[in-house]
């Protein structure tokens, strides 16, 4: 394999403003080639991360955390929030697998901005905060680690069906993305630039300042890259509706993220039947959508494995999301399509009425329910409109409208 210089030509303008709040170009910074060397061919273009290291894919499968950055400030690191103690530990490893974020990456991520990784003490770390962020709102590393991790999500997912071709700087410069740079480089880009000005872009970016952090920890992460990491052949398995035969329920909400607000829209919200709207109690069970077996259940959340493996990082998995507590499905549980697995509620995030939020993921990464993996539930086939929560269920010439409240237009059952 041969040994190549890789040099990623960016174009970084200053932007400013006239009278009408036009934008103004200055000319182009002085740009540096990057002198870092990785192993590649000759006709094999690398970019700073593969997909496969950005989202928490088969990669991570086996890196234990815990293992990784014992004896460092981080391991010892806790917080109290909303009312519970997280170890670093486990505010990493949450982080990772709510996300959905490779682990690796995170933690490269808080070595380079903090130091928190490699220090072994307080005096030792160059930033109080393990994300580092400037006048942050996000008061607290979990804050800041779930902000960060939301927001590398928005970068992949918002270049990957071509919303992000460039990203503006906090001093108002503006980078243009290269043609063909892949979704994971992307998103590394967008993060720095939310908390970068030009210098603190220069010294990440273009002097490989983190791409040589994530080196020294973890090697090239091209060695173990899966490329691609969606197969171009990809097709969903059979599912049906997440409901029993006979009860008819609301379709409340179309293609919306899957988790936090950066992820890909590959969300569908379903609330059971019910005379009073919030947040009430429900009887009717939600079901297995397919064969597989459960490999999480806690606090509203529910994730099936359904390629056998009982590894969530590999093949399909589904979330179900909003699962109340009583008679909630436990882990290891084997199903088959339309076994119970719990009831709709509000409990595991911000809800404002009883519900089920259901998602699908493949090798780590969500699949939108708007793009070229609908959804197919029973033969229903979703869409969506280009605004968040709206879309229809489509089958056989009828049409399934989400409503945010039981309507004539969302009715749907099995």
């Amino acid at each position: 394999m041969a040994m190549v210089m890789v040099v990623v030509l960016l174009r970084i303008t200053h932007i400013e403003e006239d009278e009408l709040g036009q934008p103004l170009a200055r000319p182009t910074l002085p740009l540096q080639e990057s002198d870092a060397q990785i192993n590649t061919t000759d006709d094999d273009q690398r970019w700073l991360v593969p997909d496969s290291e950005l989202i928490n894919s088969p990669t991570a499968v086996g890196f234990d955390v815990a293992s990784f950055i014992r004896g460092s400030y981080l391991a010892s690191f806790e917080q109290e929030y909303q009312k519970e103690t997280f170890t670093g530990i486990a505010m990493v490893e949450r982080t990772a697998i709510g996300h959905s974020i490779h682990p690796k990456l995170l933690l490269a991520l808080i070595e380079y901005q903090s130091g928190w990784v490699s220090a072994k003490n307080e005096a030792q770390i160059r930033h109080a905060s393990g994300i580092g962020l400037e006048n942050s709102p996000h008061e607290g590393f979990y804050q800041e680690l779930y902000w960060s991790a939301d927001r590398l999500a928005y970068g992949y997912y918002a270049r990957r069906v071509g919303a992000l071709n460039s990203v503006g700087l906090r001093d108002g410069g503006m980078v243009s993305l290269p043609e063909g740079m892949n979704a994971g480089s992307a998103a590394v880009f967008y993060f720095f630039s939310l908390v970068c000005d030009t210098p603190c872009w220069a010294e990440a970016i273009e002097n490989n300042g983190f791409a040589n952090t994530y080196l020294a920890m973890f090697g090239d992460p091209y060695d173990v890259a899966i490329e691609p990491l969606l197969p171009p052949d990809l097709q969903q398995p059979a599912m049906q509706l997440p409901f029993e035969r006979g009860v008819i329920w609301s379709f409340t909400g179309g293609p919306h993220p899957a988790w936090g607000n950066g992820s890909a829209w590959a969300g569908l919200d379903f609330a059971p039947p019910k005379e009073v709207l919030g947040c009430v109690p429900s009887d009717e069970w939600i079901v297995a959508v397919a064969d597989g077996s459960i490999v999480r259940s806690e606090l509203g959340l529910v994730m099936q494995d359904l390629d056998g493996d009982g590894i969530e990082q590999t093949g399909w998995a589904v979330l179900y999301f909003h699962v109340a507590t009583e008679n909630r499905i436990a882990a290891g549980t084997k199903v088959r399509a339309g076994d119970r697995i719990g009831y709709p509620s509000c409990e595991g995030g911000f809800s404002t009425g009883t519900h089920l939020h259901i998602a699908r993921k493949y090798n780590g990464e969500w699949i939108p329910a708007d793009q070229d993996i609908p959804f197919n539930l029973d033969g229903w086939i979703s869409s969506g409109t280009g605004s968040s929560y709206n879309g229809i269920l489509q089958k056989n010439g009828q049409i399934v409208e989400a409503v945010d409240r039981p309507d004539e237009k969302n009715q749907i059952g099995r």
